[in-house]
């Protein structure tokens, strides 16, 4: 049951010492349980699919239904927010996490699985904004970006942390404990976060539910995301069902524009965006993290298919960016106060981009060591790009408006994640296909490089059939190779064009550059 409307509540002072710790632990872990449930699944599917009963492509709703239930919850955070306080919403949603997560590694067969995923993934909704909220007003005004900086360490790490854990699991032990390992952390982290917290709850008050726009949102971003997820599965647009659910989620988008910012009650507050600051913001960390994402879901794709490197390998490759960024987070908190966030997060992009075109130049004989380089680099753009990126998104927002922004703003960090994922597995196999056909036609059967190929194959002890296979294999290794390097590329050059996005920011006022000013009123 919903509180009573409540008087404006005094501000809690800011929290101290071991209490203090113990919250940002508590907040931080459920926030990385919630962020790596959205990759942890991705090694595991054959395994999936294979004790179910079921094909790969089917296995692969086990993703697609968890994605879908959570962007579809976490916009809806600012209005549950108010009906029915911060804390008690954070605690519920993590008990209620938990509880789905094991029914998830009891399923008997797909449909219940796909069917405890979207439970899993909507109660989800409310823990990644809210767990920033509360961290905010749980600190002290000038140690804000501290507080932004534990909370995006998790959820910059978590989806690089997923698949090696995934792997690990899966191999070592079997699929569902990679939900059950959720139990025993999600359980703690809803303890000690209730007791560190306790007596801190927000105001709350009545609020009618916006029924028509949460049909809409559900209608329009459900939509998008099985469109993005079964897209590639299906030719595009050479299918009639992706075409339908592209014509459906553009005007179920427009319609609920035009709902939502005609209702006194919204179920998302869009009148947000007119905030030039959170506008700027929330469109550079949505392309930022596309790109992010798309770059993670790229890499172990190619080194497993391409490189020979198993799930785990891969995973281990990737996993270096998570070391400069829990080193240099911290000290970007501390300049944070006395520095421009517009400056830090362009200094982030352009890191990012030279990462990029470091990796366009990969080729098949790298070694692990010059795989690694890049993502180690990276880090030191991961500790620049998400503080003072939602440093500068939260900016001067009054205290009742903080979870609205902070759910509306992840929300477009996790649509944009799902669009970037996409993009970047299709046009990847697109370009591929072209770059296999520009390097056949150099390779007939006649010419001396092929010849050449096919002699030191026969050496080799294959035959003729066994060599054309071989040397099919290379031709694909070297195309999707191309491939890859085009889709660097790209991402050196939009990471370049995201500094001129920032710099159509107002630089904040002393009293706004850290988003705390509003958030220790709560």
């Amino acid at each position: 049951m919903a509180a009573a409307p409540s008087a404006p509540m005094t501000a809690p002072p800011p929290l101290q010492g071991a209490r203090l710790v113990v919250a940002t632990i508590a907040l931080s872990t459920a926030t990385f349980m919630n962020v790596l449930d959205t990759t942890i699944a991705n090694v595991s599917l054959p395994s999936i699919a294979g004790d179910l009963g079921v094909s790969p492509s089917q296995g692969t709703w086990v993703i697609t239904s968890f994605a879908v239930a959570n962007a579809i919850a976490v916009p809806l955070t600012g209005w549950a927010t108010q009906r029915f306080g911060q804390l008690r919403l954070f605690v519920a949603s993590v008990v209620a996490f938990v509880l789905a997560s094991l029914a998830c590694g009891f399923a008997p067969t797909l449909e219940s699985l796909i069917l405890f995923r979207v439970i899993q993934g909507f109660v989800a909704g409310p823990m990644i904004p809210l767990s920033q909220a509360l961290l905010l007003a749980s600190f002290p005004r000038q140690r804000a970006p501290m507080a932004l900086a534990a909370w995006s360490m998790t959820t910059l790490v978590a989806p690089v942390a997923g698949p090696i854990l995934g792997g690990w699991l899966t191999d070592n032990m079997s699929w569902p404990w990679i939900f059950w390992i959720n139990v025993p952390v999600g359980l703690l982290a809803a303890l000690f976060a209730a007791r560190a917290l306790a007596g801190r709850e927000s105001a709350t008050r009545r609020l009618p539910i916006d029924t028509v726009g949460l049909a809409l949102l559900v209608i329009w971003v459900g939509s998008l995301q099985l469109m993005l997820d079964k897209g590639q599965e299906l030719d595009w647009f050479a299918s009639p069902l992706i075409i339908s659910l592209a014509v459906v989620a553009g005007v179920g988008f427009l319609v609920f524009l035009v709902w939502e910012l005609t209702q006194r009650h919204p179920i998302v507050d869009l009148s947000l965006f007119a905030s030039r600051n959170f506008s700027v913001g929330v469109v550079a960390i949505a392309c930022a993290y596309a790109l992010f994402f798309g770059n993670i879901v790229l890499m172990p794709l190619w080194l497993q298919q391409y490189m020979g490197y198993t799930a785990t390998w891969a995973g281990l490759v990737t996993a270096p960016t998570g070391a400069l960024a829990l080193l240099f987070t911290p000290a970007v908190a501390r300049i944070l106060p006395r520095s421009d966030p517009r400056h830090l997060a362009s200094f982030a992009f352009v890191v990012f981009a030279v990462v990029a075109f470091m990796r366009a130049d990969f080729t098949t004989g790298a070694d692990a060591w010059t795989l690694a380089m890049p993502q180690f680099v990276q880090g030191l753009a991961v500790s620049c790009f998400f503080v003072p990126l939602t440093s500068l998104i939260l900016a001067g927002l009054p205290p009742e408006r903080m979870a609205s922004a902070a759910g509306l703003s992840n929300f477009a960090r996790i649509t944009a994640g799902a669009v970037g994922a996409s993009v970047f597995s299709t046009q990847w196999d697109d370009r591929a296909a072209l770059h296999h056909a520009q390097l056949v036609e150099h390779l007939t059967p006649f010419s001396a490089a092929t010849q050449q190929t096919l002699d030191r194959y026969a050496q080799a002890g294959l035959d003729s059939g066994q060599a054309f296979a071989a040397l099919e294999r290379q031709v694909a290794g070297q195309a999707h190779l191309l491939a890859a390097d085009d889709l660097f590329w790209l991402s050196g050059v939009v990471f370049l064009a995201l500094v001129a996005v920032v710099a159509l920011a107002r630089p904040p006022r002393a009293r706004e550059a850290a988003p705390a000013d509003a958030a220790a009123a709560h």
